[in-house]
């Protein structure tokens, strides 16, 4: 500590800074003054009345491992849910590899995310499905467009990034990815398509909660699934 820094800061931080120091070089210190240790009083954390210094460690220690504990179950519950997605993830991508041609494609994909994934608000945006694709997958989930098509152009922004967005969309937008459903969409993840540098449609997720889908969120994993996707799609 410089004589310019130690003159400008108050009488009582320097006594403190020497209490700590003096403290944290001898840690004998109170064992060998068990009488100023028995002495010594402290507010109760909880409370108006005052507590020995053993007994306030004891109190830290306990808040220390009440806190461990909180971190660990928390641990435990994000590695739970990674272990169950990695399942869901396994189970959706030897679907999309077992499937023949692209009409099993996206009939594949519609059944992973309807039962793999609980998604009841999910639609497919194609624009390079032929008419054996479009038989196979029913009109609800799979719409076929051109590239050239006002609606999908609305998603311009979506493909330039090439990355998955989540969060709230324009009523034009919901009504055309979720028909007569788009009123009970809350929330939405939009995972674009690509073959290359070329957009092949995109993939909508709708959810009934607002903050289901929030632009705060990880898309990572959707990142993944659009990239699954769109090769099975094009390799096929």
């Amino acid at each position: 500590m410089t004589t310019q820094t130690a003159r400008d800061m108050p009488v009582e931080e320097l006594d403190e800074e020497r209490v700590i120091r003096y403290l944290t070089q001898n840690p004998d210190f109170f064992e060998r003054q068990t009488p100023l240790l028995a002495r010594l009083r402290l507010p109760h954390a909880r409370s108006s009345s005052s507590i020995s210094l053993i007994e306030r460690q004891v109190e830290v220690l306990r808040e220390q491992r009440q806190t461990a504990d909180r971190k660990l179950a928390e641990f435990i519950a994000v590695a739970r849910t990674n272990e169950q997605l990695a399942e869901r993830i396994h189970r959706f991508t030897r679907r999309l590899m077992r499937a023949a041609d692209k009409a099993h494609v996206v009939s594949a994909l519609e059944a992973s995310l309807r039962e793999d994934f609980d998604s009841f608000h999910a639609t497919l945006i194609l624009t390079n499905a032929d008419e054996s694709v479009a038989r196979a997958a029913g009109e609800r989930f799979l719409r076929c467009v051109s590239l050239d098509d006002a609606n999908l152009r609305s998603f311009d922004n979506l493909f330039g990034t090439a990355k998955p967005r989540c969060g709230q969309i324009r009523d034009t937008q919901r009504e055309f990815l979720f028909g007569s459903d788009a009123s009970e969409i809350g929330s939405v993840a939009l995972i674009p398509l690509s073959a290359g540098a070329n957009p092949i449609g995109l993939l909508a997720l709708g959810s009934a909660e607002r903050e289901r889908f929030h632009p705060g969120m990880s898309t990572e994993f959707l990142q993944r699934m659009g990239e699954l996707i769109a090769d099975a799609l094009t390799n096929r």
